[in-house]
């Protein structure tokens, strides 16, 4: 075993240890109420399908078929639900919550919000987000969604020009070994951005920035592209060609009879997207990022010789 995946390893053990002691003192807030975690998730999920089969429950929350049948006998002492057999298949049981059942969830839920409440509130509102966001990319990464996220392509807010520029220095750092010297030559061309001359774009995905790309207007009635970039959890998704569509159809707008960038030859995916849209290598040579060797290129595309794609 790598000592890179024996890090990871040990982070993620360091971190189930810290949100399993987080959630505790979650749980110890809402010690008046007598259910413990795993009770409150059954109540939950029985209150949120109306009526379901025993068999789904203990599907659904991954417990023992024990464990959940000595749950539900204590929620039928209580007189927190209604057992009854199957319309469907007298063989199995559904479970729902009695009017008792319900107002002990509510108080449950009304609880675990204040607790969580609180926790927030103690915090300052950019650690909220970042705590927010961490979490939603928790979950995003061990239990993507099933079906297909909306997608949308949007000027700016507040905010993306650090994004860019952090996710630019982050991703090609990692993926081609470039440093700090090429995050920095992206922060200059950021710092740059002059609208309403410049344009830009983000390409969010489920509501996150997932891609980018500027751009910038030059003399001579040209373009040129810059910064062109997807996330890898968004890679195939088309927000590469997406994105150069837009910043082509703006040139266009803009009245620019050529648009021109600047890539490397290593970068491959989105050397395709450039030549599916019409750009033609004008020029290389070779360079040097960070000790190592790269192929600088130059690229153009003439709008009037090339239709606009689809309208965009």
């Amino acid at each position: 075993m790598s000592s890179l995946t024996e890090a990871r390893i040990s982070e993620v053990r360091a971190f189930n240890r810290f949100y399993t002691k987080v959630i505790g003192v979650l749980q110890s807030g809402m010690h008046h109420l007598p259910y413990s975690l795993t009770e409150g998730r059954v109540l939950y999920e029985v209150a949120h399908a109306d009526s379901i089969e025993t068999g789904e429950l203990r599907t659904l929350l991954d417990l023992d078929a024990g464990y959940l049948s000595r749950i539900l006998t204590r929620f039928d002492a209580d007189g927190l639900i209604v057992r009854e057999r199957s319309a469907a298949d007298a063989r199995k049981h559904v479970v729902r919550l009695s009017a008792a059942g319900r107002e002990a969830f509510e108080a449950l839920d009304r609880a675990s919000t204040e607790d969580i409440g609180r926790l927030l509130a103690g915090l300052p509102e950019d650690a909220r987000e970042r705590l927010v966001d961490g979490m939603r990319a928790i979950r995003d990464v061990l239990d993507p969604p099933a079906g297909p996220e909306t997608v949308l392509i949007r000027p700016p807010r507040d905010g993306d020009l650090s994004w860019v520029v952090h996710r630019h220095g982050v991703l090609y750092a990692r993926e081609y070994g470039w440093g700090r010297t090429f995050e920095q030559t992206v922060a200059r061309i950021v710092a740059d951005f002059d609208p309403p001359g410049d344009a830009a774009w983000i390409a969010e995905v489920g509501g996150r920035p997932a891609g980018c790309v500027f751009y910038v207007r030059k003399p001579d009635a040209t373009g040129q592209l810059r910064l062109l970039l997807v996330e890898p959890s968004a890679r195939g998704l088309g927000l590469g060609r997406r994105l150069v569509d837009e910043c082509l159809r703006h040139a266009r707008a803009d009245g620019r009879e050529r648009v021109v960038l600047w890539t490397r030859d290593c970068l491959s995916s989105a050397r395709r997207i450039y030549e599916a849209a019409g750009f033609r290598l004008d020029s290389e040579e070779k360079g040097v990022e960070n000790g190592i060797e790269v192929n600088e290129q130059m690229w153009s595309v003439d709008l009037a010789a090339t239709p606009s794609s689809n309208g965009r």
